[in-house]
């Protein structure tokens, strides 16, 4: 694609942009507080707009964030290494010589080859003797990052380190705790409302994740799950829904849930079998699951999912606050802190 004029003078420009500036105030001169546009006489929000938007908000947050972190920490090291060099006498090269590049081992061909092995499918199409030095340089770079990040560890360690940069504020959306499945004291400060599917491998593997929320936040924390099952990719989904559903009618939803992730078998048998395997009442279970009685309730948290901007699984809102995909505990600690730093701060 090329440009339409290939060159615009300086007068030009001056005009255009002024022309831009003065539109753009004419726009927003007498736009009332809290109004992101007027369609006719309809009026949208910026809160609908926020709220349409708060996962995608969340994510670019979360994205900005950790950029910002990973800069501040290199910035810190880099300051650390800069004094520690200075108290020494010495330049800042010949202190990592000494205290990183001396000090990390070498790699042996023995951990190459092992490593080789390990890792063959991810590996670039090449023999053995073309992978041996890149591999190697590779392990080589790692083990110096190891032991320079160990290093500044102990510089840290010893030297006052205040950190100020706090997170913005995340965008919020409107939503309804008490409605769920809910695990955790009711008055409990953070609440988690987890959209999940069943036949979801990623929903699967937070669920040990979320054991350890569970555990390190027993006072603290709610775990409540709602229902999205996504059936164009995982079909028996939504009957695992409804059966987990009948299960929570004879107040065994935990456990039916728990044994839902650990199988993979999610038609009307199994489903059935699982129940039995818990030893609930197998005709109450299967009039409930036959009867389809469950699945208005499903659809029902599917709808809400949907309207909260959900579109994959799972997706979390604490307190609010999106957090979407199979993230580490480390998500969930920063999250839940801020949550209980700003619970304590209002009080």
């Amino acid at each position: 694609m090329t440009n339409r004029a290939p060159w615009v003078s300086g007068a030009a420009l001056g005009v255009a942009l002024l022309a831009l500036m003065t539109t753009a105030l004419a726009q927003t001169s007498d736009a009332p507080a809290g109004v992101a546009a007027r369609v006719g006489n309809d009026t949208i929000s910026t809160a609908e707009l926020e709220q349409s938007l708060a996962i995608e908000l969340a994510r670019l947050d979360q994205q900005r964030q950790s950029v910002m972190d990973r800069k501040l920490n290199q910035l810190i090291g880099d300051r650390l290494l800069a004094q520690e060099a200075a108290r020494r006498g010495i330049s800042v090269d010949k202190l990592v010589e000494e205290e990183v590049n001396a000090k990390t081992p070498a790699v042996t061909q023995a951990e190459v080859n092992a490593f080789i092995a390990q890792n063959r499918a991810r590996l670039p199409k090449a023999d053995d003797a073309e992978l041996r030095p890149r591999v190697a340089q590779y392990l080589e770079g790692q083990r110096t990052n190891q032991v320079r990040e160990s290093f500044i560890a102990s510089l840290r360690a010893g030297t006052q380190v205040r950190v100020y940069l706090k997170e913005a504020e995340p965008p919020r959306v409107k939503i309804d705790p008490s409605v769920g499945f809910a695990l955790g004291p009711r008055e409990a400060p953070v609440t988690i409302v987890e959209f999940s599917d069943f036949q979801c491998p990623f929903c699967r593997s937070v669920v040990a994740t979320l054991k350890q929320v569970a555990a390190r936040y027993p006072d603290k924390v709610r775990l409540v799950f709602r229902d999205f099952p996504i059936p164009s990719l995982h079909p028996d989904a939504p009957l695992a829904h409804e059966a987990a559903r009948c299960a929570g009618e004879q107040g065994q939803f935990w456990p039916y849930h728990d044994l839902l992730f650990e199988r993979t078998n999610m038609n009307a048998t199994s489903l059935k079998q699982y129940a039995a395997d818990l030893k609930l009442d197998d005709k109450k279970f299967a009039e409930c699951l036959d009867s389809g009685r469950s699945r208005a309730a499903v659809g029902a948290d599917v709808a809400e999912g949907t309207r909260l901007g959900v579109s994959g699984t799972p997706t979390f809102f604490i307190n609010g606050t999106p957090l979407v995909g199979n993230v580490p505990l480390a998500d969930f600690q920063r999250a839940i802190e801020r949550e209980l730093a700003r619970t304590a701060s209002t009080k």
